[in-house]
């Protein structure tokens, strides 16, 4: 599968974010979109998932692709949890195709098992935002596309939060947007830099 984007072009309120963009999101490949705040990675982010439309330019879905959406994985720069539910329960809501059992293991690759079923509104920011990228990495798919992931993340935290991202990527295309001060632990990926 290739994800095509061609000649995006997105203005607001008179101020041109992106413009003229171009990229082809392959297979077995990843890509991180830096910039400054404001430069259009959220809004790239967004066009790619159908949730907002370009001015002008195309997203395609190239290849041999069996459905007219694209099937991903995201993460929100806001975890977009369901607060009064345990880290467990916001994985498996996602999708019928996930087992508690399964969830529970992939969980406790990223968070210690006291946490796994507690509200997650009583969770740190960085569990919090742990649980989210569990929650976006079990999730059957054919792409993961994140905006800012690893923004709060540091240390062990955040090394495991790429390994686990990394691992979950499978042969399929990683897209993250990351501002070009948290850059850290991203040189496998491609950078493009808006």
């Amino acid at each position: 599968m290739i994800i095509e984007l061609k000649n995006i072009s997105k203005t607001y309120d008179g101020k041109k974010v992106l413009e003229d963009f171009n990229l082809e999101i392959e297979d077995e490949h990843s890509y991180v979109v830096t910039g400054t705040k404001g430069c259009g990675k959220t809004t790239l982010f967004r066009i790619i998932l159908g949730l907002e439309s370009a001015d002008t330019g195309t997203v395609k879905l190239l290849g041999d692709y069996k459905y007219p959406y694209i099937n991903s994985g995201a993460v929100y720069q806001d975890d977009r949890l369901c607060e009064d539910f345990t880290a467990l329960d916001n994985v498996v809501m996602v999708s019928k195709k996930i087992f508690r059992q399964t969830a529970r293991e992939e969980l406790l690759k990223l968070l210690p098992q006291e946490t796994i079923n507690v509200p997650v509104k009583n969770l740190t920011k960085e569990q919090r935002r742990l649980a989210a990228i569990a929650r976006a990495c079990c999730i059957p798919n054919d792409v993961l596309i994140m905006d800012e992931p690893l923004t709060g993340l540091s240390g062990e935290d955040r090394k495991k939060a790429i390994s686990f991202i990394r691992d979950k990527q499978g042969s399929g295309p990683l897209f993250i947007t990351a501002s070009e001060d948290d850059m850290e632990g991203l040189e496998f990926a491609r950078v493009i830099k808006l």
